[in-house]
């Protein structure tokens, strides 16, 4: 908990952060200044030095889920390098590590709200795109390639969705097993 005397310590993010905690405990209408202001043992004068209103900080979780789940996620499988088929097996390894929590919240919110829809669809794409890409570079064609991306991709997603989990180690196992049947070239 955060004093009120370390309000000058709470920063933007830390706002940011609860927002995510929140939304994946409880979905998107528990996320209310007051009830993060009392989580965070401050006032809500802390949340207006950093937000507007509600909606700029929704906005900013969004967008820090994007930047998380997403873009910190590709830059961090370009960074280990390899080739392609390591890279896909890296970009495995780093999806499983995940719960689905936020995923399943912000997916939630999306039923309800179009600009967070269009958000999850342009997500959408660029996962794919970005696997489709890594398995041209294995050396399928673009359909086999596509129809790839999309199989690793929507078991992910239907596995956040049904809950679905087994431990990390078995997890682990598990993807493995799914890259290599997914990399094998006839």
């Amino acid at each position: 908990m955060v004093k009120k005397n370390e309000i000058s310590k709470l920063g933007r993010q830390d706002w940011i952060d609860l927002g995510l905690r929140v939304i994946a405990e409880s979905g998107i209408e528990a996320v209310r200044v007051e009830p993060l202001a009392k989580l965070l043992d401050v006032t809500k004068g802390s949340f207006y030095w950093h937000f507007k209103n509600r909606d700029e900080l929704l906005e900013a979780i969004l967008h820090d889920w994007v930047s998380r789940e997403t873009d910190s996620i590709i830059e961090k499988v370009e960074v280990a390098g390899g080739d392609a088929s390591a890279k896909l097996l890296h970009l495995f390894e780093l999806a499983i590590q995940d719960d689905g929590q936020v995923e399943n919240a912000i997916r939630a919110w999306a039923v309800n709200d179009s600009k967070v829809a269009a958000v999850i669809n342009q997500v959408d794409q660029r996962r794919l795109d970005y696997t489709k890409d890594l398995f041209l570079e294995v050396g399928f064609t673009p359909f086999e390639a596509m129809v790839r991306a999309r199989m690793a991709y929507y078991s992910l997603i239907g596995e956040y969705m049904l809950g679905t989990r087994t431990n990390q180690s078995d997890r682990l196992a598990e993807v493995r097993l799914e890259h290599i049947i997914l990399t094998r070239l006839h």
